[in-house]
């Protein structure tokens, strides 16, 4: 898979808003390409773990969820199918994301949902089908976009770690809401999956 590059996207982007220019000069490079699973059904599932939790709690549950599927640890749609949900709470999921993850599979093997197509679609259908799944809402479908597909224009507003990295950077006296935040992100099209890793990668950071 070849790398995207990131370059004309960090000249706009330092260029159309200079708060976030010194944030983009004190991280480096965008490495938004090497976060999701390659796997589409993979990524999936590893952002409905990823819900309500902290990175690294996800990240561990989901690591015990692969497990699950010696040897290779890789869960498909049947395979998934074939373990109880008792086995699948006991590596730490709650009843609803079992749940949500028997629907994502059910959707995939009876067709509903072919993910490998979703590629081919733009971003509005290609959320229309992700959010028909249960457990699957608007944020899990633009992680998914902007992770998985790679989409360079996708803003998931709602997330609470860009609302604090946006409440930092810009010294507001209130966390943005999600709609001032996607007014805010106005400027940073058609580039705004890569305006959004570097909110992220600000808080790891640890700068202002």
């Amino acid at each position: 898979m070849t790398k995207p590059n990131y370059a004309p996207a960090r000249r706009h982007l330092m260029k159309v808003d200079p708060r976030l220019g010194a944030v983009i000069n004190r991280i480096g490079p965008c490495r938004l390409h090497s976060v999701a699973p390659r796997d589409p059904f993979e990524a999936l599932t590893l952002s409905i773990a990823s819900q309500q939790l902290s990175t690294k709690a996800a990240a561990t549950i989901f690591g015990r969820f692969c497990a699950l599927f010696p040897p290779n640890r890789r869960p498909t749609p049947h395979r998934v199918m074939t373990l109880g949900d008792d086995e699948i709470r006991g590596v730490g999921f709650s009843r609803p994301k079992v749940a949500f993850i028997k629907d994502l599979a059910a959707h995939v093997l009876d067709g509903r949902l072919d993910l490998k197509g979703l590629k081919k679609h733009p971003d509005d259908e290609v959320m229309r089908q992700l959010v028909a799944v249960k457990g699957i809402g608007r944020w899990t479908a633009e992680i998914f976009l902007m992770f998985r597909l790679g989409r360079p224009d996708i803003l998931p507003a709602d997330d609470l770690g860009l609302m604090n990295a946006a409440h930092r950077i810009y010294g507001t006296r209130k966390r943005p809401t999600p709609e001032q935040l996607r007014k805010r992100g106005e400027a940073w099209r058609p580039y705004r999956s890569v305006a959004a890793w570097y909110l992220w990668a600000s808080l790891a950071d640890g700068g202002d």
